[in-house]
């Protein structure tokens, strides 16, 4: 089988294909033959060696895969051969075969095509956590950054459709405007401009927002805390801007009512597995039937791997970025 790896940190021109003996499932793990690669932002990071922890050589990206069981180790209970299922934070993802840990996946219906799936591994989970950690409430107004990400759209949608009042989009370039308008926000403004708290303030009549959803960090951390309501909540669950010295604020920035918290999806199902669990199932639901539309912007090969790379890298993707065996 094939698999992608790096031996050192650098460009895209670092992934190579190479062929490796197929997986073999250890205790609770299941082998599945991949139809579909999520491709995520923090794996250019640590591809670059830019991710802020340590990212040692070699390794091979980990991903969101969607695919079936060809093989079902031992003590596995909840899948067997022939199902379909998503899974994240899977090693040596870029492959025609991977080893799949049985409790970090969830299954996937026939009818969901499998690059709209790789959202069901992570990315709509993410999307689902974030708003419930910052305790989204009937009519709040919703700053989400990165907003046409494959996480941000997401979250916009998910935002209006568990009853936000107002969703405002904050995009790093304004082609990207129409995109997110059309998943769901009311007002975008571009991060990339230095008046764009002014323009935030603008739309919300100098009221500022109830919560801010910070994947971006770096210079956007600061002014989206202050743009915060008194009592509003700040979540902070990537640094996909950040670039060098993370973004910082004083403890007396928080005197004004303000909560930060930070989250990611895997302490989020560690300290709510029911309320996640009953998510996901609603998650796939809304992506069945539309209501949470998945954006694909470009399936690739999965000897391609170094051009969806530079897609992300360049800041170019409307949604998800897909390799496929």
């Amino acid at each position: 089988m094939r698999v992608i790896r790096y031996y050192e940190h650098g460009g895209p021109e670092v992934l190579t294909v190479e062929k490796v003996p197929d997986p073999v499932p250890g205790d609770g793990q299941l082998v599945v033959g991949v139809e579909a690669v999520g491709v995520n932002f923090i794996e250019t990071q640590l591809r670059s060696g830019t991710a802020p922890f340590p990212s040692p050589v070699p390794r091979a990206p980990h991903g969101d895969v969607v695919g079936r069981v060809v093989w079902a180790g031992p003590g596995t209970h909840r899948f067997a051969v022939g199902d379909r299922l998503a899974a994240w934070g899977v090693d040596d993802a870029y492959a025609d075969l991977v080893l799949v840990d049985e409790a970090r996946a969830v299954p996937v219906p026939d009818d969901v095509p499998a690059p709209v799936a790789t959202a069901l591994a992570s990315t709509a989970q993410v999307a689902a956590g974030v708003l419930s950690v910052g305790r989204l409430a009937s009519g709040d107004t919703v700053l989400v950054h990165a907003a046409a990400g494959a996480i941000g759209h997401l979250v916009t949608q998910l935002a209006r459709l568990r009853g936000a009042g107002r969703v405002i989009g904050a995009v790093g370039s304004p082609v990207k405007a129409d995109f997110v308008r059309e998943h769901g926000a009311d007002a975008v403004v571009d991060y990339s401009r230095p008046d764009w708290p002014d323009r935030v303030r603008e739309v919300t009549g100098g009221s500022g927002v109830d919560l801010v959803l910070d994947s971006v960090e770096g210079a956007v951390f600061a002014p989206s805390l202050a743009l915060l309501k008194p009592l509003g909540r700040l979540v902070y669950y990537g640094f996909a801007g950040a670039s060098g010295e993370a973004g910082r604020v004083a403890l007396t920035d928080l005197l004004g009512l303000k909560t930060v918290v930070g989250t990611a999806l895997d302490a989020w199902l560690a300290a709510a597995p029911e309320e996640a669990a009953n998510t996901q199932r609603e998650l796939t639901e809304l992506v069945r039937d539309g209501r949470l539309r998945v954006a694909v912007h470009a399936v690739l090969p999965l000897e391609e791997a170094a051009r969806a790379h530079r897609l992300i890298e360049d800041r170019r993707q409307l949604g998800r970025v897909v390799l496929v065996p």
